[in-house]
């Protein structure tokens, strides 16, 4: 649903101060937010724009939003001495506002033995070790069967099977069986700590998040060692939840002793909170009344945000030592819009909430109806809103929420953490599923963006002062052609199966991009040569997010056949700001008017020479730089799906020539807070509920 702050509220990567905040005259500094770290009591008044995703349960109201009687096991009434309410902020995982008694999910992991073993034992773990795969891979396929048609939150858990059987925890867990000597059990934690440390340690949020599922994969593969053999497909338990879901629920629900030993019952709506989530401990409570999800770790990227996002039950994650504030029948008010977490709500929070929450559900419900209409201005020039993903998922969730097609396609992760690059047939497959999803919609395929803050084993790349400038993206595919070359082979492929283009990252000058065309035109011979159908031409654009490029992009306009600027990149490096950079957030502003101008630059040179060119940064997502671009001259945009209904309908709203003039005095402002006056003094009146996640109701 709303976007609030979006992509560049406080907090995140290259966040700035928002617009909508300084509409409303919010005097804090810039960067000042930043001083609330989530799990922190909240102190501020509610209504600051968080970020959230569009999405509501379907048409009708949350639990929390029907009366004003309890959930059942609520312990309104009945709170321990000294217990009071608590405002908790964490981070926006997905839209709504729900209330409902705490079932709280404990964070112990599973024990396992630490046991040496002898050189005759070996063979003997090893086996052990493949059989815990095996039942664990049947487990998550029988949960995929459980959820049915949900098929955003099926291809996740496919992503966790293909975790399970990947060659790089199996050689890891072979090493410390081998050499270690360690027992199979073992072996698998160190295998997994070792691997989920190396992403931890990465810059790059997404990737951060991927250590949370290397855990889970362990977590699984631990509880498998202790599950008897798989009974046979007829007699297997493929109710909604099974009694062995139950059982290992009820094992690590952390429970007062005024519960004693059973297990809580999920019979009114229920707030699930835990130290983390998997996305199929989540998918586990689909036909339960879990009306909400509350964890101390994680962030929009985590699987737990999408998985929520793609059932619409709103999340806030990132909670720090929820589990210590919170007891199994506290009730709870989450709010997914602003990241926030109330703890034993009085009557006066309880109202507000839903209040809130009927507003919200109105707003989504009219942005859910819409998703499909035509996106254009109020004036009727059409515009083109595509989809940023990263997982086959995504590209799903992309066409239910009416994108015109996927404007980004992340091809790294097929590369993350492999001792070995991915075979040019399981690429193929993945490209091929992903474009057949969207056909006839065109696929923007980016070539891996590799190196920098993003670790990948696949390529060995060698240390270096500062990776973000060093050998990444097309500087790395360039020194391995040979690997590129199979990635190129494998879009080339999935060509026969759609409309696909691809898309070069990180191009800083024209050599780049000719020695490119020149690898592409091979991969298309040799496909050609094998006898496998291929498109008779496949477009090929540059990303535009280096300076230098943008400098020179008349000469790019010449010879690329689209151009797409990454504003994430391009503020970084313009501006010198390390946008992981906490204290400098507020520096990496998309409205300083030094990035305004690359991107008129850009946006003039492609009307000169007749290019397409899209903005596929989180700018693209914003209401109001949304507007802002529409006012440049931009007609293309490209964003996380879930913003695509409300960008839809912030468009709607403003016709193109009211846009131009704003954006005519946005170009001759001297700062970015000026830019930002100026835009949210125009639009933010008439885009409230979009702003706020709310449908006015005065």
């Amino acid at each position: 649903m709303t976007r609030g702050r979006s992509a560049l509220s406080a907090g995140a990567p290259g966040d700035h101060p928002a617009a909508a905040d300084v509409a409303r005259g919010d005097a804090t500094a810039p960067g000042a937010r930043d001083s609330s770290a989530p799990g922190a009591r909240d102190s501020s008044p509610p209504g600051a724009r968080d970020s959230a995703a569009p999405g509501a349960r379907g048409s009708s109201l949350p639990p929390g939003a029907r009366g004003s009687s309890l959930p059942p096991g609520a312990r309104a009434d009945s709170l321990p001495p000294g217990a009071r309410t608590e405002t908790l902020r964490g981070i926006s995982g997905s839209p709504g506002v729900a209330i409902g008694a705490a079932v709280v999910i404990g964070g112990h992991r599973t024990d396992h033995p630490r046991r040496r073993v002898s050189s005759g034992e070996i063979k003997a773990e090893l086996e052990r070790f493949e059989a815990a795969v095996e039942r664990a891979q049947d487990e998550l396929r029988d949960m995929a069967k459980r959820i049915g048609d949900h098929r955003a939150e099926a291809s996740i858990l496919e992503a966790y099977l293909l975790m399970l059987g990947d060659e790089a925890l199996a050689d890891a867990v072979k090493r410390q069986v081998t050499e270690e000597r360690r027992c199979a059990e073992w072996a698998v934690v160190a295998a997994c700590e070792a691997i989920a440390g190396r992403f931890a340690a990465l810059d790059d949020p997404y990737l951060r998040e991927r250590s949370h599922d290397v855990m889970f994969v362990g977590e699984r593969l631990l509880r498998a060692f202790s599950l008897p053999p798989q009974e046979p497909p007829s007699s297997r338990d493929t109710s909604p939840l099974s009694t062995r879901s139950l059982i290992e629920l009820q094992n690590s629900i952390a429970m007062p002793a005024t519960f004693g030993a059973a297990l809580p019952r999920f019979s009114g709506p229920t707030i699930l909170i835990a130290h983390d989530l998997s996305p199929a401990d989540t998918a586990a409570m689909v036909d339960e009344p879990v009306v909400g999800f509350v964890t101390e770790v994680g962030t929009r990227t985590s699987h737990t945000s999408i998985m929520a996002r793609a059932l619409e039950i709103p999340a806030v994650v990132g909670v720090s030592d929820m589990l210590q504030r919170v007891i199994t029948g506290d009730l709870v008010v989450i709010d997914g819009l602003r990241g926030t977490v109330i703890v034993r709500p009085g009557p006066a929070e309880l109202a507000e909430a839903r209040a809130r929450a009927e507003r919200h559900v109105a707003l989504a419900k009219e942005l859910s109806e819409s998703r499909h209409r035509a996106a254009q201005s109020k004036d009727g020039v059409k515009v083109s809103l595509r989809a940023n993903v990263e997982l086959p998922a995504e590209a799903i969730l992309a066409r239910d929420q009416g994108a015109d097609g996927i404007g980004l396609y992340r091809t790294e992760f097929l590369y993350i953490d492999r001792t070995s690059p991915p075979s040019e047939d399981q690429q193929f497959e993945i490209f091929r599923a992903v474009v057949e999803a969207l056909r006839p919609k065109p696929v923007t395929l980016r070539t891996f963006d590799i190196g920098g803050d993003k670790f990948v084993s696949t390529f060995q790349v060698p240390p270096e002062m500062n990776p973000m400038l060093g050998l990444r993206a097309v500087r790395l595919a360039l020194s391995r052609p040979d690997v590129f070359l199979e990635h190129l082979r494998a879009m080339v492929r999935a060509s026969a199966y759609g409309d696909v283009r691809i898309m070069i990252p990180m191009v800083a000058g024209l050599g780049e991009l000719r020695q490119v065309r020149a690898l592409l035109h091979r991969a298309q011979e040799q496909v050609r040569a094998r006898g496998q159908p291929c498109a008779d031409e496949i477009p090929l654009g540059v990303m535009i997010e280096v300076p230098a490029a943008a400098i020179m992009v008349d000469h790019f306009a010449r010879e690329a056949a689209f151009m797409s600027l990454g504003t994430n990149d391009l503020i970084q490096y313009a501006l010198a700001v390390d946008r992981t950079s906490r204290s400098l957030a507020y520096l990496a502003s998309p409205f300083d008017p030094s990035i305004l101008r690359l991107i008129t630059k850009v946006i003039q040179a492609g009307q000169e020479f007749g290019r397409p060119v899209s903005l596929c940064g989180a700018m693209a997502s914003d209401p109001l730089a949304a507007l802002l671009l529409l006012g440049l001259g931009l007609r293309d945009f490209s964003m996380e799906a879930a913003a695509i209904p409300e960008i839809k309908e912030t468009l709607r709203r403003v016709s193109v020539a009211e846009a131009e003039a704003v954006a005519a005095e946005a170009l001759a402002c001297a700062t970015a807070e000026e830019v930002e006056c100026c835009v949210a003094a125009a639009f933010a009146p008439d885009l409230y509920d979009l702003l706020t996640g709310e449908r006015d109701t005065r």
